[in-house]
């Protein structure tokens, strides 16, 4: 069991997301991952953000928790044994455009602002969790605990 800290990162209606190429297929991820041993979530966020995107990030309110049972999900062959619960924050960056960071993630080849409005036409994972941030931004308002979601 692993935790992990993504950034929730929206400006001018747009959701900062990274952009993966692997298996001959592209599609998106928020920044962030996985928690090491002696940091709290914001330090592994802040670390996080750093190897991804270049740049620091301001940590605001944890919006959203969602769990990751890899033997219900797409990938069930890859990741059987995964389960990974997920904190993810409102974030704030200064920055509107980035540069792949010090350590960028595996098969990350940019980083783009995804319009809000035309989420649900983006191959953002997880999938579910489209619904819940035009929600979150259309209204104000989320429910934080989401689940085990695709």
């Amino acid at each position: 069991m692993r935790n992990s800290a993504k950034a929730i990162i929206v400006k001018d209606k747009k959701l900062l997301a990274i952009k993966i190429q692997e298996n001959g297929g592209t599609y998106y991820i928020l920044p962030g991952g996985g928690q090491e041993h002696g940091e709290n979530l914001h330090q592994a966020l802040e670390r996080e953000c750093k190897e991804e995107l270049g740049v620091e990030v301001e940590i605001g309110e944890l919006i959203f928790v969602r769990e990751y049972i890899g033997k219900n999900h797409e990938f069930a062959a890859r990741h059987a044994h995964a389960h990974q619960t997920e904190f993810m924050f409102l974030c704030h960056v200064h920055h509107n455009t980035f540069i792949n960071g010090s350590n960028p993630d595996k098969g990350q080849i940019a980083v783009e602002w995804l319009p809000l409005n035309d989420l649900l036409e983006y191959r953002l994972y997880p999938q579910a969790l489209r619904a819940h941030l035009i929600s979150y931004f259309d209204s104000g308002k989320a429910t934080i605990y989401v689940g085990d979601i695709n």
